[in-house]
């Protein structure tokens, strides 16, 4: 797997090198990066194997117990707004008992269970953030007719919304599948957005690059 990730990035280096148009090079830069991720997540992988280690949810009061026949009433709705440090929920709730509440901070996510709120139990969940956060450093604070969830943002800067939304543009470069399917989408894109120069120089190179190893990953473009 490594050896792949390695051979794929060398590749996409040459294309850098011959790309010339802004879209395209943006387009690549970004596969780069994401391989490059990949990879070094692989390796923190193989090191930490040996360590066995057990996550523990991020709780800002006592834990309640765990009973999975409970049911809860999803909070769809809430407001936030935010500023370059960090990101804050209101959630427009009355009788939350500060020690009934289960939280569970994760880098992309987050789960923050009430219990007992006036006879039933709330959940407010979002399971993929737009950016990453700093679960350590998240707390919830209970008012009297709302409770704030404020979360710290891993990186500074401004987020469009509270929800991941996936950028059309990139290729998907999905962990469980083969490294190669998002190189081929990505060409395709490339390919899809080039002129015809472009075109012909993305064939040439891509024929040239993987002469031998693979099949022609552009066969059924226009």
């Amino acid at each position: 797997m490594a050896e792949e990730l390695a051979l794929d990035l060398e590749e996409l280096r040459q294309l850098q090198s011959i790309a010339k148009r802004p879209r395209i090079l943006s387009l690549i830069s970004s596969e780069i990066r994401n391989l490059e991720k990949t990879s070094k997540e692989d390796a923190n992988v193989s090191a930490s194997a040996t360590v066995s280690q057990i996550p523990t949810p991020i709780s800002t009061s006592v834990k309640v117990p765990v009973n999975p026949s409970l049911s809860y009433v999803s909070l769809p709705s809430f407001s936030w707004d935010q500023d370059n440090d960090k990101v804050k929920i209101y959630v427009s709730l009355e009788g939350v008992d500060q020690e009934k509440i289960q939280t569970e901070f994760k880098p992309m996510s987050i789960d923050v269970k009430f219990h007992d709120v006036q006879g039933k139990n709330y959940r407010c969940a979002i399971p993929k953030l737009n950016k990453e956060i700093v679960p350590e450093k998240c707390k919830v604070v209970v008012k009297p007719t709302r409770v704030i969830i404020t979360l710290f943002k891993a990186s500074k800067g401004n987020w469009s919304d509270l929800h991941f939304k996936e950028d059309k543009l990139k290729p998907n470069l999905d962990k469980e599948r083969d490294p190669m399917a998002g190189i081929m989408d990505l060409m395709k894109n490339m390919y899809e957005e080039g002129d015809d120069e472009m075109k012909r120089t993305i064939a040439k190179a891509w024929t040239d690059a993987r002469s031998g190893k693979t099949a022609d990953p552009l066969k059924g473009c226009p």
